[in-house]
């Protein structure tokens, strides 16, 4: 009688060696084959411009998701009341910590940091704080919405001026 252990040892050792003689077999037809390396170097090519228009179109999805978002905010206003605006501010910092932290919707959080930033007196002052609080990817959107907003006083922040035409906006 064939016990277990020996089956499962058996059926291991032979998918280990039909493995092994897969690779020899590929890895042989690789270096002798100048078709099939013609190929294998097309698929490859194919995969890396598949991955570039994904990354492409990504980047797209997302600043189309940005000016909506910065619309969607201006369409809803923002307080005008100074105790408005603090507890405002302080609303917007808190989910925009809270999401993130979380890393689910970087957008979505930098949209709560830019409302925040909107009320904030000295706005130069809190992109300075969140500069150094806020997580890059977050910040990085956060910097594309200030860029989108020319209504955003950022010139006591930034060493541009607006003689010498360089942009106000430096999170980077």
């Amino acid at each position: 009688m064939v016990q277990t252990s020996t089956i499962v040892a058996a059926s291991v050792g032979t998918f280990a060696t039909g493995l092994l003689a897969y690779a020899v077999y590929f890895d042989h037809r690789r270096r002798t084959d100048p078709n099939f390396r013609k190929q294998l170097k097309k698929e490859s090519k194919k995969q890396a411009r598949a991955a570039k228009e994904e990354a492409e179109a990504h980047t797209t999805r997302q600043r189309q998701a940005i000016r909506a978002a910065l619309q969607q905010a201006k369409d809803e206003g923002f307080p005008i009341d100074v105790e408005e605006k603090e507890a405002y501010f302080m609303n917007e910092v808190a989910r925009g910590e809270s999401l993130s932290s979380e890393g689910t919707d970087n957008v979505e959080a930098a949209l709560c940091f830019y409302k925040a930033l909107k009320v904030y007196p000295q706005p130069s002052d809190l992109v300075t704080i969140y500069d150094k609080t806020v997580p890059k990817p977050v910040l990085d959107i956060l910097a594309e919405m200030i860029a989108l907003d020319p209504s955003l006083n950022m010139a006591p922040f930034s060493g541009g001026s607006p003689e010498s035409g360089i942009p106000s906006v430096g999170l980077d």
